[in-house]
């Protein structure tokens, strides 16, 4: 399978992935910042400006299953090693499509770069943005790749009411792509089950490693 992560992005968002083969792709990384691995059905694309035999060499170590031997706590152990990055956790990777029209919700954007939820945004993507509603807040920016990753906080009071499909979904209206894509930890089942109400199907796994 030939193409940048980029493509392969873009191919899996429009249901084209990559053979079911039990195969590893391995590509060259977006950018300084980002680096890590992406585990789709039965194949994994790691994204690392890295040794590739060295990076084969030590898949095939991985004392795993071999269909998931590239999201092996081993391997990701060795991976932060080599390259000094860390790592936050192993996160499911969904997208959606854009929704035409304005968002059916109040939103106030935040343009104060020092705002703390600004701040903390910058650290992973690029062109952040962030608008405040009443009892939550939505981040939209460039991630992994340069795609628009979106992400949303609601507050412990606001929680129950249905406010985070509203983000989710305004947030579909917002991006300025035709695909919005969306991170959520596994066991974090209110943020999946919000995400998913609001339209964003499942892609794959994904590991980032986080330079510092």
């Amino acid at each position: 399978m030939d193409g940048t992560l980029g493509d392969i992005l873009a191919a899996a968002a429009a249901g084209r992935f990559p053979p079911p083969d039990g195969g590893t792709t391995v590509v060259a990384q977006p950018g300084p910042r980002d680096a890590g691995v992406l585990a789709f059905t039965a194949h994994s694309v790691i994204f690392l400006d890295e040794d590739e035999d060295w990076l084969r060499a030590t898949l095939a170590a991985t004392d795993a299953d071999p269909l998931g031997a590239s999201m092996n706590p081993g391997f990701l152990a060795a991976l932060m090693a080599r390259t000094g990055r860390s790592m936050n956790c192993v996160d499911l990777l969904t997208c959606a499509p854009a929704l035409p029209g304005g968002p059916p919700l109040a939103l106030t954007e935040i343009e104060d770069p020092e705002h703390p939820r600004v701040e903390r945004a910058l650290k992973y993507r690029d062109d952040v943005r962030v608008w405040a509603a009443d009892g939550g807040v939505l981040i939209l920016g460039r991630g992994v790749a340069g795609r628009w990753e979106a992400a949303v906080e609601v507050d412990e009071s606001a929680r129950g009411l249905g406010l985070g499909v509203q983000l989710a979904l305004a947030a579909r209206h917002l991006v300025p792509e035709p695909v919005l894509w969306a991170q959520q930890s596994p066991g974090n089942a209110r943020s999946v089950r919000t995400f998913q109400a609001a339209g964003f199907r499942p892609v794959g796994s994904e590991a980032l490693l986080v330079a510092h």
